[in-house]
């Protein structure tokens, strides 16, 4: 499919939140954890998660025609962490602090939008031609 333009920059858009978002928690995972009360390995191993993560959704954002299945893989994942965030906070998994609710809670929420970015620019991408 060509990708429009607003799908790459879903994309990549959410290629630098993830990434962002990802060396904070790998890289600062002892003092975020003193700050919102989340475990520091689950902080660890969620950045750590991010990082290919980015690279992926980075180099599927750069690509003019990124196959769609993959796309829809990003949306799907997007999804999945969304649901599996709010899950850890509402089955007790986690007590964090009233900032690490809101950490996670943002996080989803932001991770949901790239979802439903994504998943409208799909809807707008054109088939390549034969």
């Amino acid at each position: 499919m060509n990708a429009s333009p607003f799908l790459r920059r879903a994309l990549l858009l959410d290629a630098a939140a993830s990434g962002a978002t990802g060396a904070l928690m790998l890289l600062a995972a002892s003092p975020l954890a003193e700050l919102t009360l989340l475990p520091p390995g689950l902080l660890r191993a969620a950045g750590a998660v991010l990082i290919p993560y980015t690279a992926f959704v980075l180099w599927l954002g750069r690509h003019a025609a990124p196959p769609r299945g993959l796309v829809r893989a990003v949306v799907a994942i997007n999804l999945l962490w969304t649901v599996e965030s709010v899950a850890i906070l509402a089955l007790g998994w986690v007590s964090p602090n009233a900032l690490g609710t809101a950490f996670v809670l943002a996080q989803a929420l932001a991770v949901l939008a790239f979802a439903g970015l994504q998943a409208a620019g799909l809807r707008g991408a054109a088939p390549l031609p034969a």
